[in-house]
């Protein structure tokens, strides 16, 4: 069953399509990465996915809703109810600890539980961490902050862009192990990348050029 489906998008600034006619398919519980060069449409697609522009053209479906007609309230609602973002630039509260961080995002969703928080910093091997400031925490330790702060509000899909941008190779790692256990658990998880190896680690790989797929890649020996 298809959890996202982006039909006949186009995305129009004057003379320049960022998206020019692209299609695509994301199955609930699939890993999908994309990849293209700067300017290829990726940014743009995250943007529309993560309910946070919308096309010029064409229709976005999520669990069945065309959220490319919905207003910007809405769209706030969607994002906050039904998405897990992770940014490369981890964009973490630099007063709030680890913790209190991860309780931001239950916050705009309901209310802060620290108990749960807790629990999603320990899925991310954070427990002794969890009262440090970003300050403290190295690079990938940040990073896994972000992954706990996506899935507290048990989002139907996370999207992650340039996750492991800003990482040497040891938390690159473990940030990807960290998605190979979210895939195991059934998540929806949409990676946008610049990385091959990032890309590899995918069910399929979705590539773009000049804002069209120019090609789709199977990883068949992607291990379930």
């Amino acid at each position: 069953m298809s959890l996202l489906e982006l039909k006949n998008i186009s995305k129009i600034y004057g003379e320049l399509k960022a998206l020019d006619n692209v299609s695509i398919n994301v199955e609930k519980g699939e890993w999908l990465a994309i990849m293209g060069p700067s300017g290829s449409g990726k940014s743009t697609m995250m943007n529309i996915i993560g309910c946070m522009d919308k096309p010029s053209l064409g229709e976005v479906l999520l669990d069945g809703v065309d959220i490319s007609k919905e207003s910007a309230k809405n769209l706030t609602t969607i994002r906050r109810d039904k998405i897990g973002l992770i940014f490369q630039q981890f964009h973490l509260v630099n007063y709030l600890t680890a913790v209190e961080n991860v309780m931001v995002a239950q916050y705009y969703h309901s209310l802060p539980d620290e108990k749960e928080a807790m629990e999603a910093l320990a899925r991310v091997g954070l427990s002794e961490r969890a009262k440090h400031l970003p300050s403290q925490l190295s690079g990938g330790e940040q990073q896994r902050v972000c992954v706990a702060r996506a899935l507290i509000n048990h989002p139907e899909v996370v999207l992650a862009d340039e996750p492991t941008g800003n990482l040497d190779e040891a938390n690159e790692n473990i940030v990807l192990d960290l998605f190979r256990q979210l895939h195991r658990e059934g998540t929806t998880l949409i990676v946008v990348t610049h990385d091959p190896e990032v890309a590899e680690a995918a069910q399929r790989t979705i590539v773009l050029d000049h804002g069209r797929v120019a090609r789709e890649v199977i990883n068949e020996n992607f291990a379930d």
